[in-house]
């Protein structure tokens, strides 16, 4: 009977890991090492543990898999209309009436970015992804305790499984460089450059619409990343962070739209704005913690034990 137990609960454990495995793979990630690095001069940066960043901003087809799981009822508002029919922007079809809503994409729109999303939408999308991404999967508590808020000010809680980045997370996955002079500094843009031009990002409305009228690239259509691998982490769309400014949130990385690469793509460009603002120049990108080798050493002694309890049945 002990050992019955014991194997329902190893494969209990080993069914937990499978999901988590399976989220975990669904993005692309950017491991950034090197901890305990300086501050830039601006004041940002230093991070003292390993973590990862999304490589790619998160893709209109992921968001639309977030609405058709959890968006029959839509009752935080996390699908804009503007995501269908703004004459820039074509991303998301709504269809159906509430209860019944269901999702889809624009033809040719999938990798591009998703745009339309607050920060509250951003934070509800990494609650879902910490519960699983499911359709059982809570988008109110999990890294943030929401529990249906639409304004005010959440920080981040502890034990967090993906999560909005903090700006020195942000800031050290986009321009920090541990080989830069020899010891380690800052580059000017996310491209591991001191200079950009609109064949490296997508800015200044340099890249032509698609048939849909769609001005985004799809991601990493640029084939310059930051040190650590992340790609758009300038132009393209601006994207969320975990900063607190009064009772603003973070954003960095400039979009297509804006003209000046010094003053919107740059590591001295910050842009703090109301986090339940949206539109199509804000998007997402999505941190996690790097696994810790104390569960990967669980699962491992989970398959051993289940090994050896089938030898001894056997």
């Amino acid at each position: 009977m002990k050992y019955a137990k014991t194997a329902i609960l190893i494969s209990l454990c080993l069914i937990r890991w499978s999901d988590a495995q399976t989220i975990y793979d669904s993005f692309q990630w950017a491991e950034v090492g090197n901890a305990n690095n300086a501050a830039d001069s601006t004041g940002y940066g230093a991070v003292s543990y390993v973590y990862k960043i999304s490589k790619y901003e998160t893709t209109i087809s992921q968001y639309n898999t977030f609405l058709n799981t959890v968006g029959k009822n839509d009752a935080n508002s996390l699908y804009q209309p503007d995501m269908g029919t703004d004459n820039v922007y074509k991303g998301i079809l709504r269809s159906g009436a509430s209860g019944t809503y269901s999702y889809s994409v624009s033809p040719g729109s999938g990798n591009k970015p998703i745009s339309w999303v607050n920060w509250f939408d951003a934070a509800r999308f990494c609650n879902w992804l910490h519960n699983g991404a499911s359709s059982t999967s809570s988008t109110e508590t999990g890294a943030y305790t929401l529990n249906g808020a639409i304004s005010g000010v959440f920080s981040k809680n502890t034990g967090a499984k993906f999560w909005i980045p903090s700006e020195n997370e942000w800031y050290k996955a986009a321009y920090y460089d541990p080989t830069k002079n020899g010891s380690g500094g800052y580059w000017s843009y996310p491209t591991k450059t001191d200079f950009i031009n609109t064949n490296m990002a997508n800015y200044n409305e340099a890249h032509p619409a698609d048939a849909n009228g769609n001005r985004l690239t799809d991601v990493g259509y640029y084939n310059f990343s930051s040190y650590y691998g992340a790609y758009d982490m300038g132009g393209n769309v601006y994207e969320w962070n975990d900063s607190i400014d009064g009772s603003n949130r973070g954003v960095r990385g400039g979009s297509w739209a804006y003209p000046n690469a010094e003053l919107t793509l740059s590591k001295e460009s910050r842009n703090p704005q109301v986090p339940t603002g949206n539109g199509w120049l804000i998007g997402i990108r999505v941190a996690t913690a790097v696994p810790e080798p104390s569960a990967l050493s669980l699962l491992a002694v989970g398959l051993g034990g289940l090994a050896i309890l089938r030898r001894r049945r056997s």
